[in-house]
């Protein structure tokens, strides 16, 4: 029986802490040269797509922005349309807010780059929990949970109208030669121009009012691929109804197997098949010529990535108080953390701060954080480390390419979405000395087979529709 083919992605880590920043070999995360690196690497190696996230305000702790992370969040989707013309096959696929943006503004962009790049882009769909964000945002404020998934799910629904209100064979008009063509093909139709119909919309729903014409024809794909992010009950269940791929955090076989099988059982009920809806968890991964070496670099990278400053901010987030004059070298303070109660909701640390942690219940972590401490002798630098930077694989590289492929092969995930502690250089080993092993494994491609980021992942070609869309609540 053929192997199951695994699917990679490769992501560009600019907002979180991944990255070590003091490396010398960490590069801009603004200049375009480390985009086109990281892109053209991951295309080397044949991943299905690159992966840039969003940042729509710089992450901010105690009202000081958090300059532990990158400074400056460039357009995600305006550096994918620059990729666009200096790849030929990869996948491009970035993160765009439902919350804060705008249905027709969301799917013009990504129709367009769509149409730049031949087929190959993709929508991360995310919602927004924090009042922080908004204020950079008309509306402001923030949605409760019921409603930002509502309107996620109207956004995309949204989007899929507008990109559908363009048949698949509507004639479109060639600028250059003043024709009318048929979309996709060179067939000149003489004396024939766009119907009425074409590009018309009328969208009636709670979250959205809105009707006209959508000014982008309909794209190589039809609709890009669409992912979500997310391990919640209301993220399972927008994957299996909406996604063509589901981003998580699974790193333990048993749990992915879990998570796999859950999430694959719903599809049925929206007369969608397992094959449908890819799993693909994010993964960091250290690599040595022997597995003590893997270790030894392992431990390095997450003392790089967890100094005494970040061991502190992140003990802030739970404590929601100032630690500044904590040892983080020390033991997990033995005070508890501050809560709604103790404290007015502005005064919090982590209280509306874009892309910090939230805890539901700190007063059980930090009892958790000073049980460990205690048990194992560790400092609060070290359970943070524990805690926040462990890797998924580490290991020489032909252990990485068994796991992997284990993982995969053993139904505990499609693939995985891999994160380089270094950029834009990071993903060059992986691709240099994990890639081949899975090759020789029969379990990933050799050359691109396809032309768009549908066929790269084995996904169904997107449903087609009349031109005409109504959507009423």
């Amino acid at each position: 029986m053929a192997k199951k083919q695994i699917h990679l992605a490769a992501h560009f880590p600019g907002v979180n802490n991944t990255t070590v920043w003091s490396d010398p070999a960490s590069g801009s995360h603004i200049e375009f040269a480390s985009f086109r690196h990281f892109a053209q690497t991951a295309e080397r190696a044949k991943f299905d797509f690159l992966f840039l996230a969003e940042g729509l305000r710089l992450r901010e702790q105690g009202g000081r922005i958090y300059d532990l992370d990158v400074m400056g969040r460039p357009d995600n989707v305006a550096i994918l349309q620059a990729l666009a013309a200096v790849t030929d096959h990869i996948g491009l696929a970035g993160t765009v807010n439902s919350t804060f943006n705008e249905p027709l503004d969301v799917a013009r962009k990504l129709a367009t780059l769509d149409h730049l790049s031949g087929g190959r882009a993709a929508w991360n769909v995310v919602t927004s929990w924090d009042e922080f964000t908004g204020e950079n945002f008309r509306r402001g404020g923030y949605l409760p949970k019921d409603k930002r998934y509502l309107r996620a799910q109207e956004m995309l629904a949204t989007a899929q109208a507008l990109w559908d209100s363009w048949p698949a064979d509507e004639v479109v008009a060639d600028a250059a030669s003043g024709r009318f063509l048929r979309h996709g093909s060179d067939t000149e139709r003489s004396g024939a121009g766009p119907s009425t119909d074409a590009g018309r919309f009328a969208i009636r729903s709670d979250q959205f009012d809105i009707s006209g014409r959508f000014p982008v024809p309909r794209s190589p794909q039809g609709r890009p691929v669409i992912i979500q992010a997310g391990d919640s009950e209301e993220g399972r269940e927008f994957a299996a109804s909406s996604a063509d791929a589901i981003f998580t955090r699974h790193a333990e076989l048993e749990a992915g197997q879990e998570f796999y099988a859950d999430v694959k059982a719903r599809l049925a009920k929206f007369g969608r098949r397992p094959e449908d809806l890819k799993i693909l968890p994010a993964a960091t991964f250290v690599l040595g010529d022997t597995e003590s070496e893997a270790a030894e670099n392992a431990r390095q990278v997450q003392y790089q990535q967890v100094g005494p400053a970040t061991a502190i901010a992140f003990a802030e987030q739970v404590w929601n108080r100032d630690l500044s004059d904590v040892d983080p070298d020390g033991p997990v303070p033995s005070f508890d953390p501050k809560t709604a109660d103790d404290v007015d909701s502005g005064s919090h640390i982590s209280k509306g701060r874009a892309s910090v942690r939230m805890y539901k219940d700190p007063v059980a972590v930090a009892n958790e954080w000073r049980e460990l401490g205690e048990r194992e002798g560790l400092s609060l630098r070290e359970v943070v480390i524990r805690k926040n930077g462990r890797h998924t694989f580490v290991g020489t590289p032909q252990r990485v390419a068994d796991t992997i492929d284990e993982f995969v092969q053993s139904d505990a995930s499609d693939g995985f979405v891999l994160i380089p502690h270094i950029t834009p250089g990071g993903m060059d080993v992986f691709a240099d000395q994990v890639v081949p092993l899975l090759q020789e494994k029969g379990s990933f491609r050799t050359e691109y087979e396809g032309t768009t980021l549908r066929e790269h992942l084995g996904l169904q070609p997107s449903p087609t529709t009349v031109a005409a869309v109504s959507v009423e609540a």
